[in-house]
């Protein structure tokens, strides 16, 4: 079998990532510039997404000697 290069961790943190950038740029582009929900909460956000989360959903799966983490299957 064929492995794939994310596992399901990986998957559903860039879920997670996608569905918080969208709701953030939604309040982003809500209302007028004294919105306190565009002004501090999107960015806060955006910067928690881009800096943390997809960081994290692409080496959820390497061990920190660089290689993969492998699961042991049982006969």
């Amino acid at each position: 079998m064929k492995k794939m290069l994310f596992d399901n961790k990986n998957i559903v943190v860039f879920g997670i990532s996608f569905v918080l950038l969208v709701v953030a740029y939604v309040l982003l582009a809500q209302g007028p510039v004294s919105n306190p929900l565009s002004k501090s909460v999107a960015p806060v956000i955006l910067v928690l997404v881009y800096c943390g989360l997809i960081p994290y959903g692409i080496l959820a799966g390497i061990s920190k000697d660089g290689k993969e983490k492998t699961e042991k299957k049982g006969v």
